[in-house]
């Protein structure tokens, strides 16, 4: 089985090469190859059991993304994406790649012709819903993004339904709640404040929040992320029906209770380093997510999330810190 990762170089995409790497299948089937792809160049695992190949482009360049699938390999995973703030700050750079890239993707599958009909695994996002929204948002809620990154994704989720209505592949998009705790240093994302006020505090740092505490949204971990892409990449695509996309399984907190819930496990010290700052650009974006899904089908389909936010910190510590927090 050969496998392709868009994205790579990024935080899930490292994860998941992580993980292929520690399990050799996907699937039940061995893994011969896996293809590394980004803008940025990324690293090869050390002791691989199968062959890697890293490329390093644009895949929304013309002619790129046929160079990345002339090979067929028999799973895609498509990361590569503008992070929401970047995408709304930049709406050319923003269509440029969520949009026009994921097409020229879709299309070079297509190109291949004679019988290829690969599983791609697309990660969309929760940003495709907007305002207002009811308690609980379920996958048959509509599609009313408010930002272009929502938009951006949206689309991308009608396109790959077509795809897979037309046989031109096996398409399952999953909508990721907001990956919390991310590791590494802050990105440009709108909801990288959510990560920030958990990993700089248990590193020793001083942390900006730039909401009130009573904003509500929805968490999973990496760990989880990575699980999510695994099982979607060997789901029986029957079982999907003509509906394709589905929101995962996530925790719905507040940030009053994510702070909470560091004090519990890291104590009062390390929670005081939380330094409230508001931001109305971030503020103003926020206000336009959901809070809470009901994901039953994503369930009742296998995909499996964190049952608290203390497990959610329990992981970062565990997976990033080696068990130890600064004091």
């Amino acid at each position: 089985m050969e496998v392709l990762i868009l994205g790579a170089a990024g935080m899930v995409g490292r994860k998941l090469t992580e993980r292929l790497t520690q399990e050799k299948r996907l699937g039940g089937r061995e893994i011969s190859r896996v293809i590394l792809h980004d803008v940025v160049a990324p690293q090869a695992p050390e002791g691989a059991p199968f062959a890697v190949t890293t490329a390093t482009s644009d895949f929304s360049a013309p002619g790129e993304a046929g160079k990345l699938v002339a090979s067929r390999p028999d799973v895609i995973f498509h990361l590569a994406a503008i992070v929401s703030g970047e995408a709304e700050a930049d709406f050319d750079k923003g269509n440029r790649i969520n949009l026009d890239g994921t097409r020229q993707l879709f299309e070079a599958i297509r190109a291949v012709g004679d019988g290829y009909r690969p599983r791609v695994v697309f990660t969309s996002s929760i940003a495709v819903f907007g305002a207002p929204f009811p308690d609980a948002i379920g996958d048959e809620f509509f599609l009313t993004p408010l930002t272009s990154y929502g938009t951006q994704k949206a689309i991308g989720e009608l396109l790959l339904a077509d795809y897979t209505r037309r046989s031109f592949f096996d398409g399952i998009g999953i909508r990721l709640p907001t990956i919390c705790v991310r590791p590494g240093k802050p990105n440009k994302a709108a909801s990288g404040f959510f990560s920030g006020i958990i990993r700089e505090p248990l590193n020793g740092q001083e942390a900006i929040l730039p909401v009130p505490d009573d904003v509500r949204h929805t968490h999973a971990s990496p760990r989880s992320a990575v699980s999510f892409l695994m099982h979607a990449a060997t789901l029986d695509g029957t079982k999907l029906g003509e509906r394709r996309n589905l929101t995962m399984p996530g925790v719905s907190v507040t940030v009053a209770e994510q702070i909470d819930a560091l004090r519990r496990i890291a104590g009062d010290r390390v929670a005081a380093r939380i330094r409230r700052e508001p931001d109305p650009t971030i503020m103003h974006i926020v206000e336009g997510w959901p809070l809470r899904f009901d994901a039953r089908r994503a369930t009742n389909l296998g995909f499996k999330a964190e049952e608290s936010f203390d497990d959610i910190i329990r992981i970062h510590i565990e997976d990033e810190l080696g068990g130890k927090i600064a004091s």
